[in-house]
């Protein structure tokens, strides 16, 4: 049996917590003391004997004010389909939750009042949802009842909708007429309307065909295991795609190659694994791999690259300033970035791009976006896990923006007065935590294997013969020379890393990984 994950959405009181309200009620997806206690309450705003609407709103101030503030996230099956609803609010002020209401399903049911007609907020979060990667959105034109079930009034809504298509390419559009008041279409077709001729709500999510992501293998590494015994895996969940042992992979953004050896869970070694198992991945050889590197196919690889543009919906009460740097997580990685360049802000009303310099809570908008360090990345229409990113306060540590990926840009010639963020000039304690390692001179009996084994480790490493400049020594380089440290030909990592030389990133604080 499937699951189908959807999303409501819509404007103030356009009836979303009575939809789903009503969708529970009739498939008897509320338990009998939930109805209990509803039927109690001291709120009451439907006028009927039960307000459906707060077996949803289950926040005091959401059933005091009769608005929707925080996601709601209800569960329920019929005999052909599991269902998950997030309960996304619809004021203005609450975008950034129906944001990430929406972030994970595969339609959006979208409120419009059949009194008030289409508002702004009905088209922002169209958008919002198109920009989400939702394949469907449905329209439910709600409050029927309230004008007589008229083919006019509904015609009317479906043709300004229809005229608003252009912004949602791609996406498949579905138009209802319902009460979710009296439940007529909701989860059974209505005898008042003689005109519709199409199915209840039900009946359209319980036939949604939601195409499946045909994504390459994508693996961000979460915790490294290394429990003893010579055993060492990458532990994470797969993102998209799938796995076997054998499959030639590729690590970024160092770039290391190898194989899989043996992909492992708690009930044993698996033949192959696929999108959402978490798994260990074991390796046929030693790489150097730490939380925040993406595993993938060889022959299939992301875009890496420290400059992109995405799609940003912006969530924090300060506005956006152009070059402030920010925290960026994408998947398991965490890396300094910027936003150089607004590409446009979106209208959600007429759909049409508008020129600014800054964002306020709420406003959707293209940006360029440039990374400290290259990140491994998809379009966010190609993976949903690699393509998304949320932008976090340095300070604060809040949340302020959240994006979708585009595309990969080219890198721009900057000037000297605008390079690296004018954060000055690179000290040797920004080498040690970009390369991985202490400054050091090396010597070996086959230098050409030590210097093989620590370029393909990532190290910044350098071959030199007589005496060293101070210059060279100060580079935060590892010099193999001929005098310095002895460092035998097997197990060598492991002796630099005993060694202090090697900073292996591989030991995390409890509580980290899976």
């Amino acid at each position: 049996m499937t699951t189908l994950r959807f999303s409501t959405a819509g404007s103030v009181d356009d009836g979303k917590s009575t939809l789903i309200g009503r969708l529970l009620f009739d498939t008897k997806g509320a338990y009998e003391d939930q109805i209990e206690a509803v039927k109690k309450s001291k709120v009451n705003r439907s006028g009927r004997e039960i307000d459906l609407s707060l077996l949803t709103d289950g926040l005091n101030a959401e059933r005091e004010q009769g608005i929707t503030i925080d996601v709601a996230y209800r569960f329920f099956a019929t005999a052909t389909r599991r269902f998950r609803i997030a309960d996304t609010p619809g004021h203005e002020q609450y975008t950034r939750n129906m944001a990430t209401g929406a972030s994970t399903s595969d339609a959006a049911i979208i409120l419009v009042d059949a009194i008030k007609g289409v508002s702004r907020q009905t088209l922002r979060h169209a958008t919002i949802s198109h920009l989400l990667g939702i394949e469907h959105l449905i329209f439910a034109i709600n409050k029927m009842d309230a004008m007589a079930w008229s083919e006019d009034v509904f015609n009317a809504i479906k043709a300004k909708l229809t005229e608003q298509s252009s912004r949602w390419p791609g996406a498949k559009l579905h138009y209802l007429p319902v009460s979710a008041l009296d439940g007529d279409n909701v989860a059974w077709r209505s005898e008042k309307v003689t005109w519709y001729n199409g199915p209840s709500l039900l009946d359209l999510l319980e036939t949604l065909e939601v195409s499946p992501a045909a994504a390459p293998f994508r693996f961000p590494v979460q915790y490294v295991v290394r429990p003893g015994d010579g055993f060492r895996g990458f532990a994470g969940r797969i993102a998209s795609g799938e796995v076997h042992p054998g499959d030639a992979i590729v690590v970024l953004p160092s770039g290391r190659r190898a194989t899989v050896k043996e992909i492992s869970t708690f009930d044993g070694p698996l033949a192959k694994a696929h999108e959402g198992q978490s798994v260990t991945l074991v390796l046929n050889e030693e790489v150097d791999i730490s939380r925040g590197d993406l595993i993938a196919l060889e022959t299939a690889r992301p875009e890496l690259s420290r400059h992109f543009e995405a799609d940003l919906v912006w969530m924090a009460e300060e506005p956006l300033e152009p070059d402030t740097p920010y925290l960026l997580r994408s998947a398991t990685r965490e890396l300094n970035a910027r936003i150089t360049r607004i590409e446009w802000a979106l209208d959600p009303e007429t759909g049409n791009h508008l020129k600014a310099n800054s964002a306020h809570l709420n406003d959707i908008l293209r940006v360029s976006i440039e990374t400290t360090q290259p990140l491994a990345f998809d379009p966010y229409t190609r993976c949903r896990e690699t393509g998304s990113l949320i932008l976090v306060h340095h300070r604060t540590n809040r949340t302020i923006a959240a994006g979708m990926i585009v595309r990969g840009t080219q890198k721009t010639v900057r000037t000297t007065e605008s390079l690296a963020f004018d954060l000055g000039p690179v000290t040797p304690g920004e080498r040690v935590e970009r390369y991985g390692h202490m400054p050091a001179v090396l010597t070996s009996k086959d230098p050409d294997l030590l210097e093989r084994i620590l370029f393909e480790h990532g190290a910044l490493v350098l071959r030199w013969q007589g005496d060293i400049p101070k210059q060279l020594e100060d580079s935060g380089a590892i010099i193999i020379a001929d005098h310095g440290l002895e460092v035998p030909t097997d197990n060598t990592l492991e002796f630099l890393e005993a060694a202090g030389i090697l900073l292996r990133r591989n030991n995390f604080i409890s509580g980290e990984g899976i």
